[in-house]
């Protein structure tokens, strides 16, 4: 497995993108934009999601938002995802079954697939997601040819 925590990386209503916790305050948090660093000061009126906490609605379970952002990093081996949040509606289910074939269609909306994708992106350009790559899929560095 990895090291790869989102404890700290947060939504915020109002904001897009996702943005890293540097400390809580007695009204909020005060937390930095993973994409430019620019730091934010939240207040109560605002909503805050911790990644960390996310669950992703399947027929049987709910699986964490870290493990789905896993499978997406082994099924794109360690690249960005190959359908862009802005892909048809059928690309997108389509991707996201390769990605959690138990995901619950019902309770999963596309709003969520094309949010789950738009942020696997952002914290792979921030270099947020330490995950090894499986076995197989690394590529060879014993130089044989």
């Amino acid at each position: 497995m990895s090291e790869f925590n989102l404890d700290k990386i947060l939504t915020i209503s109002g904001k897009t993108g996702l943005f890293r916790m540097i400390a809580q305050t007695r009204t909020g948090v005060i937390a930095t934009a993973l994409t430019d660093q620019k730091k934010i000061v939240t207040n109560l009126g605002q909503q805050i999601n911790v990644l960390s906490e996310i669950r992703v609605f399947g027929l049987k379970d709910e699986m964490p938002l870290g493990d789905i952002f896993e499978r997406m990093f082994q099924l794109e081996k360690g690249q960005p995802a190959r359908v862009k949040p802005k892909s048809s509606k059928d690309e997108l289910e389509a991707y996201f079954f390769e990605v959690f074939q138990d995901y619950d269609e019902d309770r999963v909306y596309v709003s969520d697939i094309k949010k789950i994708i738009q942020w696997y992106n952002l914290l792979l350009d921030s270099n947020e997601l330490k995950f090894d790559l499986t076995k197989e899929e690394k590529p060879s560095s014993t130089g044989e040819a």
